[in-house]
């Protein structure tokens, strides 16, 4: 963003992370955010909103000059990390998947402003899987099939691989996926 003021060219330049940031469910996560400028300041603003597709973007928090005001409903949740414009967020929850909005405004000899989108999925951990047979019994060699499920409880991305004996099974004349 470049803006001319009395002929005078200033730029504010945010640095925020280029690629969708993943977060654990319940562990904290730092949103890392830069900015710098080649101006004199007299205030230093920052502002975070947050917004899920389809809904207006919410006020987490701003501050003044390394004074932050919160908003009172997620003040124990969001916290600026000055002298940057970073944000951390403990505990993460599924409910916080989207994207964050930066704002830096500078005023000096006039206002410079520029603003960036970081865009948050949260993964879950996958649970540890268990494996059931059917029938329960097993299988008596060369007669009849046996059916094993593998099954997890809670988990983002699950992908399920077989292995016998420490190598890939694949689907052939005796295993069928499914």
């Amino acid at each position: 963003f470049f803006h001319f003021y009395a002929g005078i060219c200033s730029a504010l330049k945010l640095t925020v992370p280029s690629h969708t940031i993943h977060g654990i469910e319940g562990q904290p996560l730092h949103l890392s955010v830069d900015y710098n400028f080649n101006a004199t300041a007299s205030e230093i603003q920052i502002i975070w909103l947050f917004e899920r597709s389809q809904s207006n973007p919410k006020y987490l928090l701003g501050s003044v000059n390394q004074r932050v005001v919160p908003d009172l409903e997620y003040q124990h949740k969001f916290t600026l990390m000055p002298p940057n414009a970073s944000l951390k967020i403990n505990p993460l929850h599924l409910s916080d998947e989207g994207n964050y909005i930066v704002k830096v405004n500078v005023r000096g000899n006039g206002t410079i402003a520029a603003s960036q989108k970081i865009q948050v999925v949260v993964d879950v951990p996958v649970t540890k899987p268990t494996v059931r047979t059917e029938p329960s019994s097993g299988v008596v060699e060369y007669v009849g099939n046996i059916t094993l499920k593998c099954i997890v409880d809670r988990g983002t991305r699950v992908a399920y691989q077989w292995m016998k004996n420490g190598k890939c099974l694949h689907a052939g004349r005796n295993y069928i996926f499914s």
